[in-house]
């Protein structure tokens, strides 16, 4: 059959859009690899992602016919990409029926398109079902696919779904290709799906090639395991483009398509290395190539490097490609270079790429400097290019014990073994890991071969013929497995201390035939992660609710966008953790109402305050929460009189706290839009508080934020409320909204219907998907002043500011405090910045007399201390306890004795912070006779609960207990005697 005719991914996309679109279908953008309103996704995986709730009947579809092309991850293949198949990125053209055709129509299509649009001939198609699916198995023979190219497969293969812990799914039809017989295994049982070997190198079969699978969605997964058929079957399709491309271009691999040939050959050129040239280099050439692709596109969507969730995933990528650079030789960061063809060649299709480019460079930029830091070090102490290694270790004393005669040896002497490991790790082995390593391999081996050793002392072993030679080859296959694998410890040591994913220290273990303990390090992480929760600091906790579900009240209406007062029966009572049916002043509450002005803490907003006044008493309410779905507590104390369940109250909400806190939230808004102005669009919410006297707003950025870009920042905010732009409320349902252009917050979770801000005077400026409380108009605001901004983790940012009100306060208090200090200093404000100029020099320069003084008179009295020296064996010692404030005086003083004497030993003590300090100087004769200060140091150190270390000719001893200080000064001279005879 004869191939199809050449295709680029561009007419391959464009071919397939507008086929689906003269069937019918709306042409819908790509969405963002970060999946909007879906918390339980980590990234968009296919093209059905962003519709969801259409699948669902949570949302109404635009048309009930979508096609599009999804730029998709998967994170499952990341440690396989390099190979001739597997990608992390991936365009995903697919054509939808929500509600409308089902398998006849699709199956129909498909054929169609891949007829009419790509020329691909019929006899070349092969097609999977699931093993329960007869409907589709009979609808393809009605299209004329024989039955013997029809295979049944089960849930493995021929079910897909839910993308996440819950969602739409159903029973799968798969459309691959067949590139003939005379490629892949050549094995006659050869056909879809098939994991046979087809090289020495271990590459599984590669003549077929799945094409396109069509999704049947009859079901919704729950997240309780669960499936209920869907209000209306559906279908999903997914054809992946870079596969189409490599059968509509002929090429062996995905890299050689039009898709990848710019960024492959980029990376030819940086490494001067050739494709095709060996397997080795084509597969580091295919990881550097598709990592830097990927890590454009998370970069472009907002995602920065972290150690946590899709910044791990974004971190992973980057350092996985480091280390394939560091394979060919490359010693420089590299990957913006992959970045820039990346922009270049897709930028047209995805125009995100250009928008946010300065911002990918960078972000690229600090993550290869910061992991090519501690690159060398971590591969070294791996193993990787370098016999010192962990790996390499391992890799040598395995070799050594699979010599049975070797074994046998170790059992008649255990401490044989452990003497191996410690000549094999003390020279070889990085001093950050050796004593890990070393741990890890003594301790459970002696263990083995002592316990071997005593049970082999039976009579039973000689007896029986054989059982012998059993146990030594079960001794000998622990023994491997001991040495043959990286501890726990050891891949967490790596990870924390050198950035080294675990998954890299497994690809790179298991090119050397060694294993990685993953439950050990699972195990260390979760131990740092108690650490991290003892030592954190937790806020008084609210008080615990319970008994609402026993209180069977329904949703509370809320009136808050309209109105700040209202009345309602109260129809929940709780006092002390107790449904109550009422309550006396000074009882705290928590009160349910039926409606309610009370705006309960969301979206970073706190809850309102105010006041429930009922007929025999009042509630003065301190906070609102939404403690159940639709159910708003209000929690203060009965202040006055009782109040009693079924009583119809006034809520009242405090006016003051509602209009700060509407001005903090509206002012949120501004700066998330001026932000993402001036930094760039990358710039996305990743929390906030908003507080009636402050708020605070967490942001998606890899560096700090300039002075210069804070008050660009600041000044657009003012401009937007110095134009009284209209704050505008509208509702929606979540899908359109989004498609407007809304913002939502990732990781949230939205209901069919939402509220959207927008900010706007003519154009837009700000447009959200937000439930919070606003202004009417941004003059309302007054002004928004920044008060700073800090990092608070890796790519989050955070800024806090005040508005109206508190900026007022802020202004005056700085004003005050500025007209303070210059009546104290005898200035005038504009001259006060001079004036403390003038007066740090002073203080420095007095500082520096001070020292020059003390210095001057410390050694005028360490003068008098060479009277005080001993002759010990011939060796002129001088022990003395003296005065100094830091540990650099103390050294001093000594070198100045120890030149002063031309030959001796110098051993002086002080306490420095409550601690003792122990200095011990000798001078270069006895040094060269053998002497060595690390051993007083060492010796002295323990004496004072402590230990010691440094030069031969310069040590220092550190301790715990002061109070053992001069007994070690009196001892030392006998100390010296010993070292001297």
């Amino acid at each position: 059959t004869p191939m199809p005719t050449y295709m680029s991914g561009d007419d391959i996309r464009e071919a397939f859009l507008s086929y689906f679109e003269a069937q019918g279908h709306s042409r819908v953008a790509s969405s963002s690899l970060i999946p909007v309103g879906d918390p339980t996704l980590l990234l968009t995986t296919a093209g059905m992602v962003q519709f969801k709730p259409y699948y669902s009947g949570e949302a109404a579809p635009p048309n009930q016919r979508l096609t599009s092309s999804q730029k998709s991850f998967r994170t499952v293949d990341i440690d396989e990409v390099g190979d001739a198949t597997h990608l992390t990125l991936f365009e995903m053209l697919g054509n939808f029926s929500i509600g409308d055709y089902f398998k006849k129509d699709a199956i129909r299509f498909a054929l169609d398109m891949l007829d009419t649009k790509l020329g691909l001939p019929r006899e070349r198609f092969a097609i999977t079902v699931h093993d329960t699916d007869e409907e589709a198995l009979g609808l393809w023979q009605d299209v004329g696919v024989p039955a013997s190219r029809i295979y049944k497969f089960g849930d493995a293969d021929n079910w897909w779904g839910p993308a996440g812990d819950e969602g739409p799914c159903g029973p799968c039809s798969e459309l691959h290709y067949d590139f003939g017989e005379g490629r892949g295994c050549l094995q006659s049982d050869c056909g879809p799906n098939c994991e046979n070997i087809m090289n020495a190198a271990g590459e599984v079969c590669n003549r077929y090639v799945e094409l396109w699978n069509l999704v049947f969605m009859q079901f919704y997964h729950h997240l309780d395991g669960q499936r209920t058929p869907l209000p209306a079957p559906s279908i999903d399709t997914g054809l992946g483009l870079e596969r189409a491309a490599v059968v509509m271009q002929d090429v062996p691999t995905i890299y050689e398509t039009d898709i990848f040939r710019p960024m492959v050959q980029r990376a030819e050129e940086i490494a001067a290395k050739r494709w095709g040239a060996d397997r080795d280099t084509d597969y580091a050439l295919a990881a550097i190539a598709e990592h830097g692709r990927s890590a454009t596109f998370l970069i472009a969507d907002g995602v920065a490097p972290g150690n946590e969730g899709r910044g791990y995933v974004l971190r992973r990528l980057i350092r996985r490609a480091i280390r394939h650079g560091r394979l060919l030789g490359l010693e420089d960061p590299f990957l913006g270079n992959i970045a820039e063809v990346t922009i270049d060649k897709m930028g047209g299709v995805y125009p995100e790429l250009v928008n946010n480019q300065e911002f990918i460079y960078t972000v690229i930029r600090l993550e290869e400097e910061r992991f090519f830091q501690n690159a060398d070090r971590g591969m070294r102490i791996l193993g990787e290019g370098d016999e010192s290694g962990i790996v390499s270790v391992r890799r040598r004393l395995a070799k050594e014990i699979s010599d049975l005669a070797y074994i046998k040896a170790c059992l008649d002497n255990p401490g044989l073994l452990y003497n191996r490991i410690t000549q094999a790790t003390v020279d070889v082995v990085q001093p950050i890991v050796k004593p890990q390593v070393q741990r890890n391999l003594t301790d459970p081996l002696h263990d083995l071969l002592k316990q071997t050793a005593n049970a082999l002392k039976d009579p039973l072993y000689e007896k029986i013929e054989g059982l012998r030679d059993i146990v030594l080859k079960k001794v000998q296959e622990e023994a491997l497995k001991l040495i043959g694998t990286v501890s726990g410890e050891e891949a967490f040591l790596l990870w924390d201390t050198y950035g080294f994913p675990v998954e890299m220290t497994q690809e790179i273990a298991r090119g050397q035939g060694v294993a990685v303990d993953i439950a050990g390090f699972e195990r260390e992480m979760e131990a740092q992660r108690e650490r991290g929760r003892a030592s954190a600091q937790f806020g008084e906790e609210r008080a615990k609710i319970r008994l609402y579900e026993s209180l069977g009240v329904g949703a509370t209406r809320f009136l808050g966008y309209d109105q700040i007062n209202a009345s309602s029966p109260i129809v929940g009572l709780i006092a002390d953790d107790a449904a109550v049916s009422e309550a006396l002043a000074g009882q705290d509450v928590e009160v349910v109402l039926v409606q309610t002005p009370f705006y309960a803490e969301g979206g970073g907003q706190v809850g309102d305050a105010g006041i429930l006044t009922g007929p025999d008493g009042s509630v003065e309410v301190r906070d609102t929460q939404a403690v159940m779905p639709d159910v708003i507590v209000h929690f203060g104390r009965v202040s006055a009189g009782v109040v009693r369940l079924g009583d119809t109250v006034d809520a009242q909400v405090d006016p003051v706290r509602r209009q700060d806190t509407a001005r903090n939230h509206t002012a949120t808004h501004m700066l998330h839009a001026a932000l993402r102005e001036v930094l760039g669009a990358h710039v996305r919410q990743a929390g906030s508080l908003v507080a009636p006297d402050r708020l605070r707003f967490d942001f998606s950025h890899v560096q700090p934020v300039t002075q210069a870009e804070l008050w660009q920042v600041q000044l657009l905010v003012n401009e937007k409320i110095r134009a009284n732009a209209s704050v505008r409320r509208d509702e929606d349902t979540y899908a359109s909204a989004i498609r407007r252009g809304a913002l939502a917050f990732f990781g949230d979770r939205y209901g069919d219907r939402v509220r959207l801000i927008e900010i706007a005077n003519g154009d837009t400026f700000s447009f959200e998907v937000c439930g919070g409380t606003h202004v009417g108009h941004t003059g309302e605001v007054g002004s928004v002043y920044i008060l700073g901004e800090s990092g608070i983790g890796a790519g989050m940012r955070r800024l806090e500011a005040v508005s109206g009100r508190a900026a007022e306060r802020l202004v005056w208090e700085r004003f005050s405090q500025q007209d303070g200090v210059s009546r104290m200093l005898q200035t005038s404000p504009p001259e006060l910045e001079a004036r403390v100029g003038d007066l740090l020099a002073e203080i420095d320069d007095l500082r520096r007399q001070l020292e020059a003084t003390e210095r001057r008179n410390a050694l005028q009295a360490a003068e008098l201390l060479l009277d005080m020296r001993q002759d010990v064996n011939g060796v002129s010692v001088l022990a003395a306890r003296v005065d100094a404030s830091n540990a650099d005086s103390l050294r001093e003083i000594s070198d100045w004795l120890r030149d002063k004497m031309g030959s001796g030993i110098v051993i002086l003590g002080a306490v420095i912070n409550d601690r003792p300090t122990i200095s011990i100087g000798i001078t270069r004769d006895l040094v060269a006779a053998g002497a060595d200060a690390r051993e007083y140091a060492r010796d002295l150190g323990r004496i004072i609960g402590g230990g010691g270390g440094g030069r031969a000719d310069m040590a220092q001893a550190g301790g715990r207990d002061a109070s053992r200080l001069d007994d070690a000064i009196a001892g030392a001279p006998d100390l010296a005697r010993q070292k001297t005879a």
